[in-house]
């Protein structure tokens, strides 16, 4: 079955359709992950784009019932330049193509996906469009040209009822912007006793369960579309130790009177290499954002640039000279990818324990 991409500058691809025969719109980016397409594909992160892997052989291992970073997936369409229909793995349980057929997430194959990055590199993220073939292509463009993508994906993507992971340890509420499922595992592997909350939950009702720390987590979109969650992390900021992944780094920078901007073409892979400007030491990361913490705003915070990204400059973590707060652009959890900075979880637990014996300034 025939399949299109129709960008809103008039580039038309046409492959094989494979998944749901849906048409959807959102707008285009590019993983450059070899593996843990599974993990992508269903990343919160990723809510209302239409996903392209640059690796050209994607569902060779199939899908599992273990490797979901979410239950529902959130993101619009799926390109690859091959799709593989007998998968080879003893923990496979369906296709790609089964699996989108089962979610109604439409799915490309076959086409140019190193011409569309290169399309996407050159003038950054664009509309598109998977079409069947008797649309107009003209047509599908002006509509594309006119189209105001949602700004409400971390509503689509949050819980909305707090929910505990019991633990025996340390109480972290977890601010839910869109949660991949690594960050609350590697929580739970620490023995925390972890409390979900929407991403609307005010700072009243998060000290009113009386946390250790607080956690804020990845998500999609734009941070200023969630003027909420500034609010609240602006109210918490220095009465719980705080630790943000993502989305919530960057909503933490503009609590603290920073600002954020769109990037070009965004960060999203599993080789990204960050440096931490204390030590020197370079850990290879796993990253989905494409907005970032515009460094020129910092200096009139009280915020330190604590990670820089090698391949651009631009920031990836941040700490408070004032309070037990730090953050990263990039996904300590690492599902998929390296587990190069895992450590940061156990850098948060023990913050939380100095900050109990009142040690806090020991981190400034």
């Amino acid at each position: 079955m025939k399949r299109q991409l129709i960008l809103e500058d008039g580039t038309v691809f046409v492959g094989e359709g494979f998944g749901s025969t849906e048409q959807s719109i959102g707008e285009v980016v590019f993983n450059t992950g070899m593996t843990g397409y599974q993990e992508i594909l269903s990343d919160p992160s990723y809510c209302g784009q239409i996903v392209t892997l640059t690796y050209p052989l994607i569902g060779n291992y199939g899908v599992n019932r273990d490797d979901f970073e979410s239950i529902n997936p959130a993101i619009s369409g799926f390109i690859v330049k091959e799709v593989c229909e007998t998968p080879s793995n003893w923990r496979s349980q369906f296709t790609l193509d089964e699996y989108f057929k089962a979610k109604n997430i439409p799915g490309l194959s076959g086409i140019d996906t190193r011409k569309l990055t290169r399309i996407i590199r050159q003038y950054g993220t664009l509309k598109g469009a998977l079409c069947s073939m008797d649309v107009t292509v003209e047509e599908v463009v002006q509509k594309l040209k006119g189209e105001v993508l949602p700004v409400n994906q971390v509503e689509q993507v949050s819980t909305t009822n707090p929910y505990p992971s019991p633990g025996r340890g340390d109480r972290v509420v977890l601010v839910d912007f869109g949660m991949k499922h690594g960050i609350l595992r590697e929580l739970n592997n620490r023995n925390c006793d972890v409390v979900v909350v929407p991403y609307n939950t005010t700072a009243k009702e998060i000290l009113q369960l009386n946390p250790d720390g607080i956690m804020l987590s990845n998500g999609p979109g734009d941070p200023k579309d969630v003027p909420e969650a500034i609010e609240m992390i602006s109210e918490i900021l220095g009465k719980v130790p705080l630790f943000g992944i993502c989305l919530g780094h960057q909503l933490f920078a503009l609590a603290c009177g920073a600002n954020t901007e769109k990037m070009k073409f965004g960060h999203r892979g599993s080789n990204h290499p960050v440096k931490h400007i204390q030590t020197g030491k370079v850990a290879i990361t796993s990253q989905n954002h494409g907005y970032t913490v515009e460094e020129e705003s910092l200096v009139n915070t009280r915020l330190e640039v604590t990670h820089i990204a090698l391949n651009d400059g631009t920031v990836e973590g941040l700490r408070h000279l004032d309070f037990p707060a730090f953050t990263v652009q990039y996904h300590p959890e690492a599902s998929p990818g390296p587990e190069d900075a895992n450590e940061l979880f156990d850098e948060f637990q023990s913050l939380i324990e100095r900050s109990k014996k009142g040690e806090v300034k020991e981190y400034a």
